[in-house]
C-alpha cells in the first residue's frame, strides 16, 4: 500500500469548511458564538443529554467534572486502570488520589465485581468513580451505576472514545452524574481538539461553565472569588463539530462494518480473539481491538508497518506505569494479560473492504511465520 492507513484518521463530512467560513464572516472566532451553542445542542439531541458544555479537551471536561463534584486534595477517586492516562491526570490536577480497578474478560472494561469488592473493604470511602468505555465499547454501566448509588459515590463516565455507543438503547456518557466526550484528532468525531461535558444537573453544568471561563463574577469589571481555567471551546472548532455531528451515525455504522470485515477474514484463526461486545449494547468500534494467544504483537506491528499500516498495542494499564508505582489498586491480572497480548488495528472510516482484506492477509502471513 502506498498511502499510509492510520488507526483512525480524521474524516470530514462535507459541511465543516462551509461552517468555518460562516464563523470567519461573523468574526466570532473566540470561545463564544453561534456554533458553540449549535454543537452543544446537537450533542444533547443525539445522546439524550439534558445539559452540555463544549470545552477544550476531554481531559478538561474530566477536570471540570471533578471540580464541580467537590473532589479535593487527599480524596480517593476510583478509576479504570485499563485506559489512557488522560482518564487519570485530572485526578492529579485536583491533588486527589487515583485508585485503580481492573477489568473483566467479558467487556475488557472495569469489573463491577472488583469495584464492589473494593468498596466493601475500603478503609477510606472514595468520593467518585471514573469509568472508561474502552475503545468505544460500553462497560457494564447499569450494574456499575447501581454500585455507585449503593455506596453513595459520584459516577463520572469517560466516554471519550465511545460517542455513539449505547447500552440498553441509552448512550454511554448519560448514565452517571457527569459524562465526557473527546473530539481529539483520531476520535470517531473530531474537531482537531476538544471535548464535551454532559450532565442531567443544570447547576453542575453552569458551575462547570463558570470554572471553564476563568470564574468571572457578574460585574462590569473583572471580579473573581475563585480560580478557574481557560477551558472553553472556540467557535471555529465548534463549527467543525457541527459538521461532524451531521455524519456521526454514518461513522458508527462504518466503524462497525470495518470490525465485521476483520471478523469475517480472521474468524478462522484460533490464535485471535476480538474485543467482546456486551449483550444489549452497541459499541461504536472506534478501534478494532484483538488479542493473540501466543504471538508477540510486536511481530504483527512490524509486518503491518512494512505495508504502511498503523497499529499499536492495547493500553498499558495505569497501575503498571512508573508514575503510579505506589498507587492503591485492586487488580487480578486481566488488564495485564490484555496488554501483553493485545493490538489495535487500523479502523479509519475511509478504509474499504479491500484494505481490510490486505491487512488481514498480512496478519495471517506474520502468524504463519511464528
Amino acid at each position: 500500500m502506498e498511502k499510509r492507513i492510520f488507526l483512525s484518521a480524521p474524516h470530514m463530512g462535507g459541511n465543516e469548511l462551509k461552517y468555518i467560513e460562516e464563523v470567519f464572516k461573523s468574526n466570532y472566532i473566540a470561545p463564544l458564538g453561534e456554533f458553540v451553542n449549535r454543537f452543544e445542542e446537537s450533542i444533547k439531541v443525539y445522546t439524550g443529554s439534558q445539559n452540555a458544555l463544549a470545552v477544550s479537551s476531554g481531559t478538561a471536561a474530566l477536570h471540570l467534572a471533578l471540580r464541580v463534584l467537590g473532589i479535593e486534595k487527599g480524596d480517593d477517586v476510583l478509576t479504570s486502570t485499563f485506559t489512557f492516562i488522560g482518564s487519570v491526570t485530572a485526578i492529579l490536577y485536583q491533588q486527589a488520589n487515583p485508585v485503580f480497578i481492573d477489568s473483566d474478560t467479558k467487556s475488557w472494561n472495569l469489573s463491577p465485581t472488583l469495584l464492589e469488592t473494593y468498596l466493601k473493604n475500603a478503609t477510606k470511602k472514595p468520593k467518585a468513580l471514573i469509568v472508561t468505555h474502552l475503545y468505544g465499547m460500553s462497560a457494564e454501566i447499569i450494574k456499575i451505576a447501581e454500585i455507585c448509588k449503593k455506596y453513595k459515590i459520584f459516577l463520572i463516565e469517560d466516554a471519550a472514545e465511545s460517542l455513539g455507543a449505547t447500552y440498553q438503547n441509552k448512550h454511554t456518557g448519560t448514565f452517571g452524574d457527569i459524562g465526557i466526550y473527546s473530539f481529539n484528532g483520531n476520535k470517531i468525531l473530531t474537531t482537531s481538539g476538544g471535548g464535551m461535558l454532559v450532565t442531567p444537573n443544570k447547576e453542575w453544568r453552569d458551575k462547570a461553565l463558570y470554572y471553564a471561563t476563568q470564574t468571572k463574577e457578574p460585574y462590569l469589571h473583572y471580579e473573581h472569588l475563585e480560580y478557574g481555567y481557560n477551558y472553553r471551546m472556540s467557535n471555529v472548532l465548534a463549527a467543525i463539530g457541527v459538521g461532524q455531528m451531521e455524519v456521526i451515525e454514518d461513522r458508527v455504522i462504518k466503524k462497525r462494518e470495518i470490525f465485521n470485515w476483520y471478523k469475517e477474514f480472521l474468524s478462522d484463526i484460533d490464535e485471535i480473539t476480538f474485543m467482546p461486545e456486551l449483550p444489549g449494547s452497541r459499541g461504536n468500534r472506534w478501534l478494532t481491538a484483538l488479542t493473540f494467544k501466543t504471538t508477540k504483537y510486536t511481530k504483527v506491528i512490524k509486518a503491518l508497518n512494512d505495508i504502511n499500516v498503523e497499529s499499536r498495542p492495547l493500553w498499558k494499564p495505569m497501575h503498571l506505569q512508573p508514575l503510579f508505582r505506589d498507587t492503591k489498586k485492586l487488580t487480578d491480572f486481566t488488564s495485564e494479560n490484555l496488554f501483553n497480548h493485545g493490538l489495535c488495528i487500523a479502523s479509519s472510516t475511509t478504509m474499504c473492504k479491500e484494505d481490510v482484506f490486505h491487512i488481514c492477509n498480512t496478519i495471517k502471513k506474520s502468524l504463519s511465520k511464528s
